[in-house]
């Protein structure tokens, strides 16, 4: 056991998601018991390295009592999200005013040995994870917690959240299941799940969704719609489809080949298709659904998004208490001499997974997913191709 008084500090990545305060009492707290002392860095590595921006230096010092005064159910945070902020590649203007990329790596190295920083805990995605395994791989002792609302991250069964967002998104599928029913006509819902379907599966599943479409499996658009032919009737005249964002249809454009001056300026690894003023990337999947569907019911439908509203709200009881106890488990980590891991939730126990295990990976919906039995049992449509 590791029983010397440490410094540890603790940062947020990029993306929002509700309920860090709860995260950061569990790790305060749980510091608080070992006599170490936490230092939240404001807005991811921005703190660190730009610590002008903020009147306190950019490190706050998050203390037992401040700890104990966070409201859990807070939904903002109160060290921030980090902006696009990666260290090895941080983009800033030269003295010639050109935009240039540039690894600042090593200053964030610097910064905290001269804070006399042990131990780094950050709170992040999977893109994150990647960051925190480099740093680590230059001397950094650090600890990362898995936060996302897709539920995406391989190697823990639950990220923090994903159950805030799931309940969010299913009140809202409740409603526009309602909505459809009273306008007579068929409700295309777009969540999100860039890669992993886990939100749209568990969420339509909970709302009483007629088909579900997601990433992991293929759509056959003919096979949705004979299936919403077959449960829509004079009694039953609606039906709610729900689609996870990363699904793979395509829709076929008159300017398909004649890209947007926004397009144009871009550049060449910019994603997303383009409209002449910006980049539409939310809300494409319900549209080509809804209209194909339309096109061979002949019935209304209508497309809603969802997507980044998930993201806020209030934290769901599971969510204060996973943020406390994924907060205590790293803590617990760094006690145990734990170094570059994961804290993982693998019910019903809190392990601890080297960074290489979760890095680099997407954990989606296996083929043989309860949740897909489920879904089948209950009559719902996956998309047609199985």
């Amino acid at each position: 056991m590791n029983t010397k008084t440490r410094r540890i500090a603790v940062n947020v990545g990029t993306g929002f998601v509700s309920g860090m305060n709860a995260v950061a009492k569990g790790i305060t707290l749980a510091a608080a018991e070992l006599g170490w002392e936490v230092v939240g860095i404001h807005n991811g590595f921005a703190g660190l390295l730009e610590p002008d921006d903020y009147p306190d230096g950019g490190l706050l010092t998050v203390s037992p009592q401040l700890a104990e005064s966070l409201d859990p159910a807070a939904s903002a945070g109160v060290l921030g999200q980090s902006p696009q902020f990666d260290p090895f590649h941080r983009r800033q203007v030269d003295e010639d005013g050109m935009l240039v990329e540039v690894d600042r790596s090593d200053e964030v190295l610097a910064v905290l040995q001269e804070q006399g920083i042990d131990a780094l805990i950050s709170v992040v995605d999977g893109r994150g994870l990647s960051i925190a395994y480099k740093l680590h791989r230059k001397g950094l002792n650090t600890v990362c917690i898995p936060r996302s609302v897709e539920n995406d991250i391989a190697s823990t069964m639950v990220t923090h959240g994903f159950n805030s967002a799931l309940s969010f998104t299913i009140e809202m599928l409740d409603r526009a299941r309602e909505a459809a029913r009273s306008s007579r006509q068929i409700a295309v819902v777009e969540v999100m799940g860039e890669q992993a379907g886990w939100l749209a599966l568990q969420a339509g599943i909970a709302a009483g969704a007629d088909a579900i479409l997601i990433p992991e499996l293929a759509v056959d658009i003919d096979a949705v719609a004979e299936h919403l032919r077959g449960k829509m009737s004079a009694e039953r005249p609606f039906g709610l489809v729900v689609v996870a964002e990363g699904i793979g249809l395509e829709e076929a454009s008159p300017s398909a080949d004649k890209p947007s001056p926004m397009r144009a300026s871009l550049s060449p690894l910019a994603a997303g298709e383009s409209t002449g003023y910006a980049i539409e990337r939310s809300g494409r999947a319900a549209k080509i659904v809804a209209n194909r569907l339309q096109l061979k019911l002949a019935e209304k439908t209508y497309p809603a998004v969802l997507g980044p509203w998930a993201r806020g709200g209030t934290p769901t009881a599971v969510d204060r208490q996973l943020g406390l106890a994924y907060g205590a488990g790293a803590i617990r980590a760094l006690n145990a001499g734990e170094e570059g891991v994961m804290v993982a939730f693998q019910p019903p126990d809190i392990a601890f997974v080297p960074l290489l295990e979760a890095i680099n990976k997407v954990r989606t919906v296996p083929p043989d997913s309860e949740f897909m039995l489920i879904a089948r049992s209950l009559g719902i449509c996956l998309g047609g191709v199985q």
